[in-house]
């Protein structure tokens, strides 16, 4: 297989970008480098695609050195042949390499080897020929009781065992029986307790076509039968399956003839039949895992660049009942300045005095925003909250944040190094307070799973799901950039080409030394070596450093052409950022382009990538983005939401059914895919994204299961 074809066929690119993105991943590059800095080599691909591009990548080349395996093991027992060799060079899929193989794999101890075993290959070979002879007056021939063949049917049934097991091991029959399963096989479920009252009793009697089903009800019959809770089966009319294998086996209607077709439904039923529905539920369970982690990457990603709320001293509010409310507060850095413990009595009514040691807080250090998490009471917190903030003559407004993963961070060993100080119950108030400044800083110190946004995720094959999810942390961190000066070691890990065993030793340098006034003083960084500062380099920003250009996001081998860019075009390092540079696009344009670029020896995407950069050094991608929802108003319950109640919310979750919206009450409502816009959308993700503001309409509420349905039709 030509795998740079291959690619560039699946892919649609030229064979040129294929080629060259590669030969940069076999030389070690880095995704968020090679999408950043090597734009002219790939043709401009973004990050994902290169992403997918490796992924596919390692499968096909996975795929190669299996067949080299299974060919090599064919040819040491002297039964390769032509056919074979093309049979596995036409091979597009691993299942399809291991269907050639099965007939010469080692096999254990089974009906068919005992049978040969016993000698009767050749009364099988002459079953097979179907012949019009009788079949039982052959096996006379092979009946011995040494062999414990006692009788011709003893010998009649060893050489059925013999055919049926070659049946099996047939690839080609294999494949078309598998692609029957694909396309008229039904995935069906049953209750093992009827009676029981569980989450899977939308599945008690359940059936629904193999090549129809969604993917998030496969992973809900897994679920369900790994709790026992249902019995699953794939299930296909047995006449098809029969009739496929017949046409490549039953010759005529002779008694050998018969025998043939007896075998061939026993190796159906017994050998084939159950491999295949083993093979169509993992790759239907494959396909659901595959489509959940791309889902729940795609929510991570944007809930990773939401848009920091910056330069607010904010009140982190942890809620809770019988522990009281854990608050911190941290000035627009992420400073800690204050913290305190409130036990209001939300079941008995307003605390008093809770309600004076928030308001003291706030006056003492200037608070000018409020995060509340959303967990346990913070339905009331918020209530409460908002009572106060009605009170106070201070503008102050407040957000309800996902504290998801907030307990596991202020529990961890990195949360005790960065705030030995305080009491796990007040790390976790720091970091929800941090998670409305700055989302992506706090983020990447949490589990991307335990963050909270998808669906069955602990459900996922563990290694696919880490690999997927810290491929968005990277992507995105790369794509923002980071403050050398200022990063926790957490954030610099995911700089390209950092490991974490660097980023401490970034962090104990510059605590060492003071602060980084230059990119190359990071070569003095202890096994940060020259391929290391390439990779990292352009993706970390120095600010107030004694060259402008280490603020922006050009990379050191390209500041030659910066400065020579500048030149040609009157303007100075000093002009970096200022008014003046923001006449640079239409001076470029009056030199040209196309001759800028031969003059300065870059590439037309380089020299775009630094004029933006020039004229927005520093500057922050999250910010072109809506500012999140902040509220300062009246809180409402679920009891008082209406049908055909129109409110604004933020989308918190987005799966395969649906969206969930916060509308400002303690409960999400559901916006389902049939609700969220007027033409047909395939997944919601197509219309909506974590974090986006939008407006909806309630349509139905139950108050006793907590549940909202809303729509978004027409609104937004």
């Amino acid at each position: 297989m030509d795998i740079n074809k291959t690619l560039a066929d699946e892919f649609k690119l030229r064979q040129e970008q294929v080629d060259n993105t590669i030969e940069l991943l076999d030389d070690g590059k880095t995704i968020p480098f090679i999408a950043r800095y090597r734009k002219e080599l790939t043709g401009s691909l973004d990050d994902q695609v290169i992403r997918e591009l490796s992924d596919r990548l390692n499968y096909l080349r996975n795929l190669e050195t299996r067949k080299a395996e299974v060919r090599s093991s064919i040819e040491e027992q002297g039964k390769l042949t032509d056919e074979i060799v093309q049979a596995l060079e036409k091979a597009t899929a691993l299942v399809e390499v291991e269907d050639i193989y099965r007939p010469y794999k080692p096999k254990r101890k089974t009906r068919a080897s005992v049978a040969r075993e016993k000698g009767l290959e050749p009364l099988a070979e002459f079953i097979i020929n179907q012949e019009d002879a009788d079949p039982k007056a052959e096996a006379e021939k092979y009946v011995d009781a040494e062999k414990e063949v006692n009788s011709a049917d003893d010998a009649l049934q060893g050489a059925m065992d013999i055919i049926a097991e070659d049946v099996s091991d047939n690839a080609e029959l294999r494949k078309k029986i598998r692609s029957l399963y694909e396309k008229a096989a039904k995935i069906e479920s049953k209750a093992t307790d009827e009676e029981a009252e569980t989450v899977y009793q939308n599945y008690y009697e359940f059936s629904e076509g193999v090549a129809k089903i969604a993917g998030h009800r496969v992973l809900a019959l897994d679920r369900g039968e790994k709790e026992k809770a249902l019995k699953v089966a794939v299930v296909i009319d047995e006449e098809f399956v029969f009739s496929v294998a017949e046409k490549m086996y039953v010759k005529n209607n002779t008694q050998c003839g018969q025998i043939v077709k007896e075998a061939v439904h026993d190796s159906c039923t017994r050998l084939i039949m159950p491999s295949v529905e083993r093979e169509v539920r993992a790759e239907l369970t494959a396909n659901a895992c595959e489509g959940a982690i791309k889902v729940f990457a795609s929510n991570l990603r944007q809930l990773l660049l939401q848009p920091p709320v910056k330069d607010q001293i904010t009140l982190g509010f942890d809620p809770g009942y019988a522990h009281g409310c854990k608050t911190a507060v941290v000035d627009s850095t992420g400073k800690v300045l204050d913290s305190v413990i409130v036990y209001p009595t939300f079941r008995k009514g307003k605390d008093e005095n809770t309600k004076a040691k928030i308001k003291a807080i706030i006056e003492k250090n200037n608070v000018t925003a409020i995060s509340i998490g959303n967990g346990t009471a913070s339905r009331e917190s918020e209530s409460l909250i908002a009572e106060i903030l009605r009170e106070i003559p201070q503008k102050v407004s407040y957000m309800v944040v996902s504290e998801a993963g907030a307990s596991v961070y202020s529990a961890s060993k990195l949360a005790a190094e960065e705030f030995p100080e305080f009491d796990v119950s007040i790390r976790g108030a720091i970091s929800i307070a941090r998670r409305m400044q700055d989302p992506l800083a706090e983020l990447v110190k949490i589990d991307p799973k335990a963050i909270g946004v998808g669906q069955y995720q602990h459900d996922m094959p563990k290694k696919r799901m880490d690999e997927a999810l810290s491929g968005v942390v990277e992507d995105c961190v790369n794509s923002v950039g980071v403050d050398l000066n200022t990063a926790s070691h957490s954030l610099l890990s995911y700089i390209a080409g950092i490991n974490a065993a660097v980023a401490k030793n970034i962090v104990a340098y510059r605590e060492e030394n003071g602060v980084f006034t230059d990119r190359k003083q990071l070569l003095k960084v202890p096994k940060l070596g020259k391929k290391a500062y390439e990779q990292c380099a352009g993706f970390l920003r120095v600010r107030d450093g004694k060259n402008p250009l280490d603020n922006t996001a050009v990379h050191p081998e390209s500041y030659e052409a910066a400065e020579k860019l500048m030149e040609e075009c009157g303007f100075k390092l000093a002009d970096i950022g200022t008014s003046e540079m923001g006449k640079i696009n239409d001076t470029v344009n009056q030199h040209g382009r196309k001759a800028l670029c031969e003059k300065i020896g870059i590439g037309a995407p380089t020299l775009k990538d630094i004029i933006d950069e020039l004229m927005k050094p520093g500057r922050d991608l999250r910010d072109e983005l809506p500012a999140p929802l902040m509220r300062s108003g009246d809180v409402m319950e679920i009891k008082d939401l209406k049908p055909d109640m129109e409110l604004v919310g933020t989308v918190r979750n987005v799966i395969d059914f649906g969206a969930f919206v916060d509308i400002g009450v303690h409960e999400d409502g559901l916006v389902h895919i049939s609700q969220i816009c007027d033409r047909f959308i395939k997944h919601p993700l197509e219309a909506v994204k974590v974090g986006e503001i939008v407006k909806v309409k309630v349509l139905d509420v139950d108050v006793k299961r907590g549940r909202i349905s809303l729509t978004m039709k027409g609104l937004n």
